[in-house]
């Protein structure tokens, strides 16, 4: 590694924090200890772009973000620390004329210099699909638009163009008309232009059903790359590779990894083409599952990490009353794995549909070239696809359909989908679900077969994605501090043994990985989740609240709406993130409401229960008694919160891997989903704060805990120790769990970095009340100093002892003080 890896802190660019507000605070985040920037998508996307990941043009640095050279002031106010930056290699936003590839794709068809960049289906089952692209942007059905002379002809410069509202589109060179005016009053005329280009304009409505080429996810405006194709890699990375020669980025961060055809060859190829000497990988690990090792990268974007940590503060014995409360409280059954299966089978019916139904026109091949197979009907088909897609366990598998390579792990997961779907569905023939594994596996050869198994491999991605994480995770609302990117629901918390555990192997075989806790992506923040926490130590009093608070607000209802998952979810949330303004709940539960898909959704929005759920928003957030009630019993959790969020913010800084800290998370952050997590931060409040806690006593700062110090001052002190032991917390140094006795043994994580630094950290103490009795921790040999407090303690150290002036503690060998 080219510099010790002490923590990364990701910022989010757009057009109003780019480079020049990035270079304004270098010098805060490396007072702060940081010394990895770690910056969004930098190349230039789609004008306007609030995230990055609509790229448009790869060998631009983003003008919107201040370009070449508000990127070099950048570098230089950052030295001699090192940036690591979030690459897209999976799609492009397209319908845009910034996009010059696409451009001349609808241009020229598949005639196109581009045409093979995207992945695109020239040849579908629909006969008026075929040599033609799908572009459905219209706000209503084509001949209505097209009546209502919303589309027209005109002129951009030298060429004419089509255009609806503020989009163009070109025309194929041997459809350019002699005279635009006659045409656009002549709606026969222009309809005739328009059935000769190489693009079929449709209502933004058939996307689902119809469209021709992969997406991201279900959106339509950013098309997949071919990245497999080495033309289409170098055309896409010759500047980021140009930025690492020239020192300016040592590492990369990989987008969607599982959206490539093949991850592993295009990961050897990136490290080979750029040098990069840090990749890491945007990978969802379910349970079960882990990294592939023969990957070349430092390990993942952490998500692994945070769901492992988040368990740990989570009391197991609270499932079944919670379980109960939940059930009770929305009449919902509480399935786990029914839920996610009916989640996914409801994107699979609807935003993915023509994912599935590509694969279906794959499958039918595959039927029709084998005569034991034939009579298979297409409905059959894609019956069994969308149930074996409902199925799996894991984001996808990784055959490899040009070496034939298929390993256990892989063959194991098929094999379960599989077997789960035939045993769902005994309606279809047992044969059919046994011939899709023989396929997914590559057990039959052929060119159908083999593009069967790779794009099924690139579509359950999707599925689990937007089937879990975008609906289930806002429709089961049992305990939605287990609802995050990279959780499982399911698995209601984890043990100290198992938190040991995670750590040894993360160190053996990961020890660069990323650590988050919070994210762009993540459903709440950290600190959020913290709190949240603590409602499984006290499920009796949470119910009672709960059921209160909705007998309170039955008065702020509209009959049945809103319906009772979401009131719930709302209660959660106000906890979580108390205090809530009125317009960040009502925004938040708008966006729940949607992505639950249950009686409202962005595609289909269900205007009564809508307008319920504000109106009961805001009569519950305007009702004295029930506010009063909600900041009552919330109250008590402020501080063993705030206890909660220090010992994971510690246990990221000090476990195997490196920490990252998500933008403006250094302090106390009650943020949601995005886009509530993208708000502006107040980076001057943070440098004052900081130079205050710097000077100041660990007792001192923790009587100022709601400024946010406690979590500040922690930082600064144990990245300070991480940078001066580089060996304890690097790939060479070791992770040794200690012995904690007494009576409360399981409520504290005790461990030894490279015989060097120690850690101790509470969890699940609300019912302690600040009483450790006789617990405590068997140090190392040696004297030790507190890095927090500059205590010295040795032998068996005392939880009254370490937590006496602040709520963690990080030790230090006393010679190495």
């Amino acid at each position: 590694m080219s510099r010790d890896r002490v923590a990364s802190y990701r910022l989010q660019l757009h057009r109003a924090f780019g480079f020049e507000q990035a270079t304004a605070i270098a010098d805060y985040l490396q007072d702060l200890g940081i010394s990895h920037l770690y910056l969004s998508p930098i190349l230039q996307a789609r004008p306007g772009s609030e995230h990055g990941y609509d790229v448009v043009d790869h060998a631009r640095l983003s003008t919107d973000l201040g370009g070449e050279d508000g990127f070099d002031r950048l570098m230089r106010a950052w030295e001699p620390g090192e940036v690591i930056v979030d690459i897209v290699p999976n799609h492009m936003a397209v319908n845009h004329p910034d996009n010059s590839w696409w451009w001349d794709v609808l241009k020229n068809g598949p005639g196109s210099n581009y045409a093979e960049y995207f992945d695109i289906d020239w040849d579908p089952s629909e006969e008026r699909l075929k040599r033609s692209i799908l572009i459905p942007i219209l706000g209503d059905h084509y001949g209505r638009v097209l009546e209502a002379g919303d589309i027209k002809l005109a002129v951009v410069g030298d060429d004419p163009v089509v255009r609806y509202h503020e989009h163009t589109f070109p025309l194929a060179p041997s459809s350019r008309p002699h005279d635009i005016d006659a045409i656009n009053a002549d709606t026969d005329l222009l309809h005739e232009i328009l059935e000769a280009q190489h693009y079929r304009l449709a209502y933004w409505k058939v996307a689902g059903q119809d469209l021709n080429y992969r997406r991201f996810f279900a959106i339509n405006d950013l098309a997949a790359l071919r990245i497999d194709r080495e033309e289409v890699f170098e055309a896409t990375h010759g500047l980021l590779a140009s930025l690492v020669a020239d020192g300016h980025i040592d590492g990369l961060r990989v987008d969607h990894i599982d959206g490539l055809r093949y991850p592993k060859a295009y990961l050897e190829l990136l490290r080979t083409k750029t040098g990069a000497g840090y990749v890491v990988v945007e990978k969802i690990l379910e349970g079960g599952e882990e990294l592939r090792a023969d990957w070349p990268v430092a390990g993942t974007t952490g998500y692994d990490f945070l769901a492992r940590v988040s368990a740990l503060f989570v009391d197991p014995d609270a499932e079944k009353p919670l379980t109960d409360l939940y059930e009770r409280f929305t009449g919902n059954p509480s399935d786990p794995v029914a839920a996610a299966i009916e989640a996914k089978l409801a994107i699979i019916d609807t935003e993915l549909a023509t994912d599935v139904e590509r694969l279906t026109d794959i499958f039918v091949a595959v039927c029709e070239d084998q005569r034991g197979y034939r009579d298979f009907t297409r409905p059959e088909l894609r019956t069994a696809l969308r149930e074996v897609l409902a199925s799996f366990e894991v984001y996808r598998t990784y055959a490899d359909a040009r070496t034939g390579a298929v390993d256990q792990v892989d063959a194991s997961w098929v094999t379960r989908a599989c077997d789960d779907a035939r045993e769902r569905r005994t309606d279809l023939d047992p044969e059919l679900f046994e011939l899709l594994a023989d396929v997914l596996l590559l057990r039959i050869e052929g060119e159908e077969e083999a593009a069967l198994a790779m794009r099924f491999q690139q579509a359950s991605g999707p599925v689990m994605a937007k089937g879990i994480e975008d609906t289930l995770f806002y429709r089961s609302n049992r305990f939605v501090a287990l609802n995050e990117v990279g959780g499982n629901p399911s698995v209601f918390g984890a043990s100290v043994e198992e938190f040991h555990a995670a750590n040894l192997a993360a160190q053996r075989l990961w020890p660069e990985s990323m650590l988050a806790t919070s994210t762009h992506d993540t459903k709440r923040s950290e600190d959020v989740r913290a709190r949240l926490a603590l409602l499984s130590e006290i499920p009796d009093e949470w119910a009672a609240a709960a059921t209160r608070w909705s007998e309170i607000n039955e008065r702020h209802r509209q009959g049945d709406w809103p319906d009772r998952s979401i009131e719930y979810l709302l209660y959660q949330t106000l906890v979580g993130s108390w205090p809530l303004s009125i317009e960040r709940a009502g925004a938040y539960m708008e966006k729940a409401a949607k992505e639950a898909k249950v009686h409202t959704s962005w595609i289909s929005p269900g205007e009564h229960h809508d307008s319920a759920l504000r109106a009961f928003v805001r009569g519950a957030m305007t009702d004295p008694r029930f506010m009063s009630e909600v900041e009552r019993f919330t109250a008590p959790l402020i501080t063993p919160g705030y206890i909660n969020s220090l010992a994971q913010t510690l246990l990221k800084m000090t476990a195997p891997g490196v920490p990252d800290f998500y933008q403006g998370t250094e302090v106390w952050d009650f943020s949601l989903v995005d886009p509530d997590n993208r708000r502006p931060i107040d980076y001057d409040a943070r440098r004052s704060l900081l130079t205050e806690v710097k000077g100041a006593t660990a007792s001192d700062v923790w009587n100022k805990a709601s400024t946010g110090a406690p979590k500040l001052f922690l930082m600064h002190r144990a990245l300070g120790v991480r940078a001066r032991h580089p060996r304890a917390f690097g790939p060479e140094g070791s992770y040794k769990p200690l012995e904690v006795r007494g009576a409360h043994a399981d409520n504290v994580v005790a461990f030894d970095r490279g015989d060097e630094v120690v850690v101790v950290a509470p969890r699940c103490t609300l019912s302690l009340g600040g009483d450790w009795s006789d617990t405590a921790v068997e140090l190392p040999e040696g004297a030790w100093t507190s890095t927090l407090t500059h205590g010295e303690v040795d032998g068996m150290a005392t939880m009254d002892e370490l937590f006496r002036d602040f709520p963690v503690a990080l030790l230090v060998r006393r010679s190495d003080r």
